[in-house]
């Protein structure tokens, strides 16, 4: 994707405001510093303090935690669009790792860039603060789905998240979407043995609802899933702009 009008950033937060002209020109010179990262090598480490965070412009990306026994849980899974590592610039040092699933491009903002388009511009700011507070409504869903779903449901739940969320971008809807994430990584984000992922996904495939091949997924009863997973998008609050163009 291109940087400006077309760059996935733009298109998600023009999911909360209707942005003018001035902003959509800070969002593209936001893009001015691009960089490219290879699979297996971390934009921002757990226990960094270097003040820079990332918005993802192409490929995937996941965050994550190490525990002391080496175990890792994935928190969620970035698409472009996505703020990475956002918090290790407002706080002293990031919780968290981020990690390209594919080779990604991402751009680099600094801290003195971002606090500079906080103070002048206070409607992107707001419309940031929301795509920050919808990843927070996400981290919820997710904490509820490994508590209290079953495994189907909760596999069922995160493919139809991630339908949204990529439907918001124009990199997928209703029909199914490219994915490159492995048995492992679902496992790692939705608390499961790959064993287990891979018996759920052919129980999902053989009721006919979903089909995860070769790195696509598509949906063949996109109501009967829904059903099953008690999906309820709201949360995602991805209804229209809030507020309107100045």
């Amino acid at each position: 994707m291109t940087a400006g009008t077309d760059s996935p950033l733009t298109r998600k937060l023009s999911a909360f405001a209707l942005l003018n002209e001035s902003e959509t020109a800070m969002l593209e010179r936001l893009h001015e510093r691009r960089r490219s990262f290879s699979v297996g090598r971390d934009l921002v480490y757990q226990g960094q303090s270097r003040q820079a965070a990332y918005v993802l412009a192409a490929g995937w990306a996941c965050s994550y935690k190490v525990q002391a026994d080496g175990t890792r849980q994935i928190v969620d899974v970035q698409i472009p669009g996505d703020f990475l590592g956002l918090r290790s610039v407002l706080l002293r040092t990031s919780d968290h790792s981020f990690e390209p699933i594919t080779d990604i491009e991402a751009i680099e903002v600094l801290s003195d860039d971002l606090l500079k388009l906080l103070t002048q511009m206070p409607r992107l700011a707001t419309a940031i603060f929301w795509a920050a507070s919808r990843d927070e409504a996400m981290v919820v869903e997710h904490l509820v789905g490994i508590g209290r779903r079953d495994a189907a449901a909760r596999m069922a739940h995160f493919l139809l998240e991630l339908a949204a969320r990529l439907s918001l971008v124009g990199l997928g809807g209703r029909d199914g979407y490219d994915c490159p994430l492995t048995q492992y990584h679902l496992a790692d984000a939705l608390g499961l043995s790959a064993i287990h992922v891979n018996r759920v996904l052919r129980q999902l495939r053989e009721k006919g609802l979903v089909t995860f091949r070769d790195g696509h997924v598509s949906f063949e009863d996109y109501d009967g899933l829904v059903t099953l997973a008690d999906f309820d998008p709201t949360y995602l609050d991805q209804e229209g702009p809030l507020l309107s163009g100045a």
